[in-house]
């Protein structure tokens, strides 16, 4: 039985499908109606044993762990928690107020927080499980106009580490896992709060939300510590490591043109979901609009996700090319 958080639309809706897929039960927990309806259909037509819809709000703890004892009482034990429901708001730092830094922060942050204490709850009573924290490039090199948000993916990557140590102290067997994505074509990008003159984008290289599903339940599968999706992903890591100074000059002079279109919006007549969902009549399902521009493979996530076996291949030719050059000098 599987939950995920931010399941009505981008990557959470393309990991619901992908957990479909592959036969899994499903809690669905989002804000927005019409996405989750759409989501328990969608699921239900690909494969999943069942789908339960829970509205809910992940900021708020108590209708998260409602949301939980739900799922548990209506399609058995949690095995896998996804923890992928995020906010934000695109405007320099200055140009945010508290409230809107409180609201990103309880969103991002304190929602996979709530959602993974009402995982643990559950998991460590039965001493199984595995968690999944959606995490992000940018919760290791901060990119401006994005402040809260990177905050916050920073906070929930602190957060893991931390629960990681106290399980493995602990000799428990539930496992956490955190997926770091590159910039994903998902709704968002039409919906976020944005104080910005153009319309925003993800930074590129961008990817489908399928690629990232792919990799959340990859992870779920081997519970393997960490796992970068996209050679941008990494490079951003250790760029950050060793070259941060240089990284502040290129985002200064890049950072804030790659996040926009050349498309001007009307700052009066853009909605967006900080506060509510936009539009709860619509489904927005998993793509954004930048398919034209979107990679749908990621090898670098591929092979991540195999480390053994891919590690096993290498070795194995590794082992075979010497033999040969060996073989080869002795016959010389």
């Amino acid at each position: 039985m599987v939950v995920v958080t931010g399941a009505s639309a981008g990557v959470g809706r393309a990991a619901a499908l992908a957990f479909a897929k592959r036969g899994a039960a499903l809690g669905l927990i989002a804000r927005g109606h019409a996405g989750l309806t759409a989501a328990r259909a969608q699921a239900l037509e690909n494969g999943a044993a069942d789908a339960l819809v829970i509205p809910t709000d992940v900021s708020d703890a108590d209708a998260v762990e409602a949301a939980a004892a739900r799922v548990e009482a209506e399609l058995g034990p949690i095995d896998v928690w996804v923890n992928n429901a995020m906010a934000s708001v695109f405007a320099y730092t200055w140009d945010v107020t508290a409230a809107e830094f409180k609201r990103v922060t309880e969103v991002t942050y304190l929602g996979f927080v709530n959602g993974t204490l009402a995982a643990l709850k559950r998991m460590r009573t039965r001493d199984s499980g595995t968690i999944v924290q959606v995490g992000s490039s940018l919760a290791y090199r901060s990119i401006p106009l994005q402040a809260p948000y990177c905050a916050s993916k920073h906070a929930v990557a602190g957060f893991t580490d931390s629960l990681r140590v106290e399980l493995r102290a602990t000799g428990s067997n539930v496992r956490i896992s955190q997926v770091n994505l590159p910039a994903m074509n998902t709704p968002q990008f039409g919906w976020v709060r944005t104080r910005l003159p153009r319309h925003p984008q993800p930074v590129p290289p961008i990817y489908q939300p399928e690629v990232g599903a792919e990799a959340i339940v990859r992870a779920s599968e081997t519970g393997q510590r960490m796992l970068d999706v996209g050679l941008i992903t990494v490079a951003t890591r250790w760029g950050d490591k060793f070259i941060p100074r240089l990284l502040d000059h290129y985002l200064a002079r890049k950072g804030v043109d790659s996040q926009q279109t050349s498309e001007r919006i009307d700052a009066g007549a853009w909605k967006d979901n900080l506060a509510k969902p936009l539009d709860d009549t619509q489904d927005r399902g998993a793509h954004g609009i930048f398919d034209d521009q979107a990679k749908s493979h990621s090898w670098q996530a591929w092979a991540a996700s195999r480390k053994p076996a891919v590690l096993a291949v290498g070795g194995a030719v590794l082992a075979l090319a010497t033999a040969s050059t060996v073989f080869g000098r002795a016959r010389r």
